[in-house]
């Protein structure tokens, strides 16, 4: 027993000084994360724009329950635009550099960053873009720069847009395991794959109509500042004819090929530096410098930014997916700050769960009616996307923003011929008739798929109805543009579900304008509660996080299309989705 003792009070004292130990740990880093931190930033320097790290509208902010430490992260679109802004005024900062720069970000977060760039250079200073090799979205980022070098023996892509859709029903067939589905809307194409082993002909219609209408967008932009007709660029799309840097040098599709030595030899002339070597500083170095230097404004009045990204899920919500603690939260508290006069929703998301959808709507209803509401659209506002923007005062959408697919739908995974066939047998004991509900080792009795069918139709004829009273048109309107189909922004236009076409910046000026206020300064929500474990990626502390493992072990693209599973798994009741991924490269 003394040796029991003995071995439970080591483990006890061993454990107390591990704890003690990790918190010390943090104390010290935090004291010596506090010290200065500022960028150096000397005369005739370079942002250097490397866009790698940057995948989301909004870096967050995260407080930690078990202890007081908040942790912002300053690697968000939102950060990067802000120091593109900041440095067309800053004297030190003569040209912006994109070098190699590869882009993680969506269409309309691509198309924000380009923008930025383009007032950038009615400072007078110069943006240059140099690429061993361009994709089309890199492409069309790097257009509007002054000058595009590329590798003499590079790679260029420019050929249009297409896009492919995967299809599991002969899988099913000799798995086993079938998808059971209940929907409401022709053009709810996220079950289509489960369905059938064929693209329907609505689905072919609208992604048809949808890649058209964003290559229009994209080819508008770099006809104008490259000044090729539009007709032209669709010529050297459909004969390959960029595909090799001496041919993109003939079409005029860059302007100079060369070594990246002989770029920086150029940035060097510009800076009049003969043989000097330059100061480059990296964006995110320079954002975090411009969010943390007190530069900003010191205005009483506020708007609120309310960063809504990711899938549509239930619970407390990160960067990486919206949930109703965080959101809803963010949202009550600027209702309630007289401080705030007015709300900028920016959503970013392809939808998800349509009970979290409504908890969302409903908060930005009781918001509308104290303080104006503007929602800016991003990559997508999808479905459950779209839900929980339908009732601002105005909508802002980009042209290449994927928006609509007002429609529901619910999937229910069933086992029961796999199960047939390896052998294993399922009874069931219940006290009444329906009791059991759904189980995936059964097969979906006509009952249940009726109750299902109805609970779609339920939720549909509610978000329709949502849809009508916020963008003042009749259910049937709605009806009539919605059963699921996806629009672009430019066509959302068109059809009365967005009220303009425009970015954040013009989001923000719209609610200033409604507010009736002209001097003010932005918060950025929402704040993610989280605990002890998820602080560790704040320090560095990554390298042994099972997500850590599994991205190197994996790769990146593999480690993608692992968190689709997950989120997958993770979805529960009917689903306000948009039907498909879209990745323009």
């Amino acid at each position: 027993m003394r040796f029991l003792g003995n071995v439970l009070a080591t483990l006890v004292g061993l454990f107390i000084f591990s704890f003690v130990g990790f918190f010390l740990l943090i104390a010290i880093v935090s004291v010596a994360g506090s010290g200065d931190d500022t960028v150096s930033v000397r005369s005739n320097s370079v942002l250097e724009l490397d866009l790698s790290k940057v995948e989301r509208d909004y870096a967050g902010k995260m407080t930690f329950t078990d202890f007081d430490y908040v942790d912002i992260p300053h690697d968000g679109l939102s950060d990067v635009l802000s120091a593109i802004d900041y440095a067309a005024k800053d004297d030190r900062i003569k040209g912006i550099s994109l070098l190699n720069t590869r882009v993680q970000l969506g269409v309309a977060q691509t198309k924000a960053v380009r923008d930025a760039l383009l007032k950038f250079k009615k400072s007078g200073k110069f943006v240059l873009a140099y690429a061993d090799m361009y994709s089309q979205k890199e492409y069309y980022l790097a257009s509007a720069a002054d000058s595009i070098y590329l590798n003499p023996v590079g790679a260029m892509d420019f050929k249009g847009l297409a896009g492919e859709v995967l299809f599991f029903k002969d899988l099913q067939d000799k798995s086993g395991i079938d998808i059971d589905v209940v929907r409401h809307g022709k053009y709810k194409s996220a079950v289509e794959p489960f369905l059938q082993n064929y693209m329907s002909d609505a689905n072919r219609l609208q992604m048809t109509e949808l890649l058209n209408s964003i290559w229009q967008s994209l080819a508008q932009e770099i006809s104008t500042t490259r000044n090729i007709p539009m007709a032209r660029l669709d010529e050297i799309a459909n004969g390959l004819m960029a595909r090799n840097p001496q041919m993109a040098r003939d079409v005029a599709l860059v302007d100079v090929l060369a070594y990246e030595d002989q770029y920086h030899d150029e940035i060097r002339r510009r800076l009049k530096l003969k043989d000097k070597k330059y100061h480059a500083t990296p964006v995110l170095d320079y954002a975090k410098w411009v969010s943390t230097s007190g530069k900003g404004s010191t205005a009483s009045d506020a708007i609120a930014i309310i960063y809504a990204q990711g899938e549509i899920l239930s619970g407390e919500g990160d960067v990486t997916y919206i949930g109703d603690g965080a959101i809803r939260r963010a949202i009550k508290k600027a209702r309630e700050d007289k401080k705030i006069k007015a709300v900028v929703l920016r959503v970013d998301s392809p939808g998800g769960s349509a009970l979290t959808s409504e908890l969302i709507w409903r908060e930005m209803e009781l918001t509308k009616k104290v303080k104006p509401v503007v929602v800016s659209m991003g990559n997508a506002a999808a479905s459950g996307g779209y839900y929980i923007a339908c009732n601002a005062n105005k909508i802002f959408a980009e042209p290449g923003t994927i928006t609509g697919s007002i429609g529901v739908f619910g999937m229910l995974p069933n086992a029961s011929r796999l199960a047939d066939r390896i052998g294993i047998d399922t009874e069931q004991v219940r006290t009444h008739q329906h009791a059991s509900g759904f189980s995936p080792l059964v097969p979906l009795d006509d009952t249940y798929r009726t109750v299902a069918q109805e609970e779609v139709e339920r939720i549909y004829t509610t978000f329709v109805s949502r849809v009508a009273k916020g963008r003042n048109l009749t259910t049937a309107q709605v009806d009539s543009i919605g059963q699921g189909r996806v629009w672009s922004g430019a066509q959302a236009l068109k059809i009365g579900l967005v009220d303009a076409l425009g970015g954040l910046d013009m989001a923000v000026a719209e609610a200033a304008k409604m507010a009736k206020t002209k001097d003010y300064r932005i918060r950025n929500y929402p704040e993610f509660r989280k605990e002890l474990f998820d602080l560790l990626p704040s320090f560095g502390i990554t390298a042994f996080t099972p997500d850590a493992v599994l991205k190197k072990e994996l790769g990146e693209e593999n480690y993608r299309l692992l968190e689709r599973v997950r989120r997958l798994k993770s979805r529960q009741g009917v689903q306000a989705l948009l039907p498909m991924q879209i990745d323009i490269r």
